[in-house]
Order: structure tokens, then sequence, then C-alpha cells
């Protein structure tokens, strides 16, 4: 079943709808394939324009159609800008006037963390390091090689990334190289997990496993904990398997290929492992099926009702294989005390148009040093801006 919004972009002038007692503003458009956003410490903004790496074969293991699919939802035929670009709001009317090409000729760039004076990126096939001095506009030195990260062929290219917080070791979220392991569970080695990487050594190791898809990660403000979202498989119909918003515990096994969402297991794999669905432990919640999940920042409160500190601005990228169609908005999870208290409230909706167009999709967010939350859009190749209605 294909159900995918195909993708048209958004008239002149047009934008996402926000939720009452919101306002969205365009950042910045005509960026190419924007997908991951980062604030830096002077409030410059930095987008990943990127797409699947062009040597990447197709997917095995699914029907010619959903093939077809997954490489429209990827941005199949758009290549990739291997760019990350700074943006720059001089005068804070939440508007970017300046922008900067600030390093280019990468491969597939999607995760950043700034640690002190270094930028940390996650390439497709490798972590890599530049250094970073506040207010610079473009980096000329040649990105060093951290560590390498699974690459080849790529059923997920994605790598999502987050420094621990005292900047002694990064985590990198990286995606299954199959739906549930049908190409061999040879070629899904540290992968569909987190690992955990020395940044000063490059010394890898598996800090949770069985992830299928970890596309964005982010440590909680209120204890430091780690989080992710995570795309969970398909082929099980419109209703399973929920993708989801999880801490992630060092050395726990969240299920896949063999079992969702705790011990549920999934008949399809085999052979089973009966002694790692012993292991699995079910994630936090649940933010429905197919909905694919590809962004989440945690809010500081800054320019904010108070209800919305420390809760979760999670980007919903948009279903697939569904009927009818899920996600394609950004949602708000509460929390209280470092847990999630509540159902997924719309932030930002009206990216599918009424004939079932997709005139953006939302994938990275991030929180402005105002509070504001920023979005990039893939598909209408712009960085939207929310914000509390009347404030700047």
């Amino acid at each position: 079943m294909v159900e995918i919004a195909p993708a048209v972009g958004w008239p002149d002038g047009a934008a996402p709808t926000p939720a009452p007692g919101f306002a969205v503003t365009a950042f910045a458009r005509g960026l190419d394939h924007p997908r991951t956003v980062l604030v830096l410490p002077n409030g410059d903004v930095l987008v990943a324009e990127t797409n699947k790496p062009p040597a990447d074969a197709p997917p095995r293991g699914l029907r010619p159609k959903a093939m077809a699919a997954v490489q429209e939802r990827a941005g199949a035929g758009v290549a990739s800008a291997d760019r990350i670009t700074l943006l720059r709001d001089g005068d804070g009317d939440g508007v970017a006037e300046q922008r900067h090409a600030f390093l280019t000729g990468l491969h597939s760039p999607f995760g950043m963390a700034p640690v002190g004076d270094t930028l940390y990126i996650a390439n497709a096939d490798a972590l890599v390091a530049v250094p970073y001095t506040t207010d610079t506009t473009r980096i000329s030195a040649s990105p060093r090689r951290v560590a390498a990260l699974p690459a080849g062929r790529n059923h997920h290219w994605t790598k999502s990334l987050v420094s621990g917080a005292d900047g002694r070791r990064l985590f990198v979220g990286v995606g299954s190289n199959s739906n549930i392991g049908e190409n061999g569970m040879h070629e899904e080695v540290d992968r569909a997990a987190v690992l955990e990487i020395d940044p000063g050594t490059g010394a890898t190791r598996i800090f949770a496993s069985g992830l299928r898809n970890p596309t964005a990660l982010a440590l909680h403000p209120y204890d430091q904990r780690l989080w992710a979202v995570v795309n969970e498989r398909d082929e099980l119909g419109n209703d399973l398997v929920p993708d989801y918003l999880t801490s992630v515990v060092e050395g726990a096994f969240y299920g896949w290929p063999y079992s969702y969402w705790g011990q549920h297991v999934d008949t399809r794999v085999q052979p089973q492992d009966a002694a790692l669905v012993a292991r699995a432990i079910a994630p936090d919640y649940a933010l429905g099926s197919h909905v694919a999940p590809l962004g989440l920042a945690f809010h500081s409160g800054i320019g904010v009702p108070p209800r919305y500190r420390h809760g979760a601005f999670i980007g919903l990228h948009g279903s697939w294989n569904r009927q009818p169609k899920a996600g394609y908005r950004v949602v708000f999870v509460p929390f209280t005390d470092g847990h999630p208290s509540g159902p997924p409230e719309p932030v930002l909706e009206g990216f599918v148009d009424g004939r079932g167009k997709a005139q953006g999709r939302p994938v990275g967010v991030a929180v402005d040093a105002r509070g504001g939350v920023l979005v990039a859009d893939d598909v209408g190749n712009a960085v939207w801006r929310v914000s509390v209605a009347g404030a700047r």
C-alpha cells in the first residue's frame, strides 16, 4: 500500500498553519532540502542541506511500489547539497537576513553538535570534526575524521547526533539496513542502535540497541537523560507498529527486529532470538503508527507559557504507507518531572493541501535563544519559526 503525499511545494507566500496562540514566520526560504537545524551558543542557526548518498542502492525487501515510495519520501531525485548553511537573524525579527555557506564538501551530513571550540558532524559514513569560533560565518578547514560510521548500502542513511552533558562522549543514532533484518543480520553490525563515541580517541561502542531508526536525539533539561524518536517497522498494516519517543537506557535492547513494543514477537523474522526478546523493553511513549518522527527538541521554557517548559517538540515527516495519512505536522508532548505527561498536541499543520499533496514536510526541530521553535521543511525548502503569538 502506497499512500505518500506527493511533493508539490508551497505556493508563493503560503505557510503552514500554527495552532491557536502561536504564530509562524518563514525564518528562511529557498534552501536546498534542509533536514536538520542546530542553534549555536551565539544564536546563529546551522542548517544541514542534505539527502541520501547517491551511491546507495535502493533498499531491498520491499515490494516495488513500496520501494518507490521509500525513495520519494527520502527525496529521491534531489541531489544532496552536502552543505551546512549558517543563518543569522541579527535584528531579532524572526527572519534570517544573513545566509552563509558555512561548511561544504560533506557527505550527506545530518547530525550536528558543538562542544567547546569544535563542531562535530555526523556524515552518512563518518563522524567528523572542524574547529569552531564564535561568530565565524565560514569554516575553510578540512573536516577531521573522528570515527567511522556504518555505511555502504544504506536502507537508513541519516545519522543523528548529540553530545553528552559533559562533552566527553557523543551519541550517534544509526538506523537499520533493512525493514526487519531481511538483508541478513551480518549487515546490521552497529546498526539499529545508539552508539557512544569518545571524541578524543574515536573509540566506539553500542550504548543501546534494537532501535530500528533513531532519527533524532536530545538530552532532557530536567535530568540530562538521553531521549530519541524512533521510526519503527513497516508492512504490518495501518496501525502497527507505533513510532515512538523514548528515553535511551544504557545497555537496553528495544526489540528490533525480533519484537516490537517490548516483547510482541514479529513472526516474519526468522530465525528468532528468544533470549533477546526476553530482554526487550517497551519505549516510553507512542507517537502513532507510520508518522515518521524525524525531529526532537526539548524546550527551555524561555518565551513560552510555563506548561511548555521542558516539553518535547517533534517533527513528524509523515506516512508513506498508511490510510488515512498520518504525521505531516509538528506536535508538542508535555513533560512533568522528566516524563511524558499528556497526549501529543498539534503545533504546526497544513503541510498537506486539500488535494492530498505535500506542500511541505517537517524534519528537524530546534529551540532558539528567544524560545522560538525552528522547523526544517525538506519539501518546502524552508525553515519555519513558531513562536507565541505577539512575541518576537
